[in-house]
């Protein structure tokens, strides 16, 4: 059997699916119940609103939007932060500009890399002999 920590609370627990210890799988069921109760009557509240109002994280209930246990559909102004720029989105993990910055430099990445492999680079300092020597 295989113990280890808690991430939430710190204590030692039997390790399950779900990584944490029982008491703290009970503790954000309460809180996911606080949450969608609240929602249920303020159809319009905010991440920060829906926070303060339960007393419970924005990160947790941004977990709970993530997992899909809380539909922003029902709830049209729960936005949360892009992981990146902090920018407030309704789905996924980032805003559409910083998706399309990752995209752009993944692809620029691969294009100087190809560009590489073709020796159509030329190197500088240490690798610059290298690229003599290949040609």
């Amino acid at each position: 059997m295989d113990i280890g920590n808690c991430p939430r609370c710190g204590r030692l627990f039997a390790l399950n699916f779900r990584d944490i210890c029982g008491n703290c799988i009970k503790e954000i069921e309460v809180e996911y119940e606080k949450c969608a109760d609240y929602l249920r009557e303020h159809r319009t509240a905010t991440l920060l609103e829906l926070s303060e109002a339960t007393g419970v994280t924005t990160k947790q209930i941004t977990r709970f939007v993530r997992e899909g246990r809380i539909s922003v559909v029902q709830a049209p102004n729960l936005m949360y932060p892009c992981e990146v720029c902090g920018t407030l989105i309704r789905e996924g993990t980032m805003c559409d500009s910083c998706r399309t910055r990752l995209t752009k430099d993944l692809t620029s990445a691969l294009n100087d890399s190809q560009s590489f492999d073709k020796g159509n680079v030329t190197g500088h300092g240490a690798y610059s002999a290298l690229d003599r020597r290949k040609n």
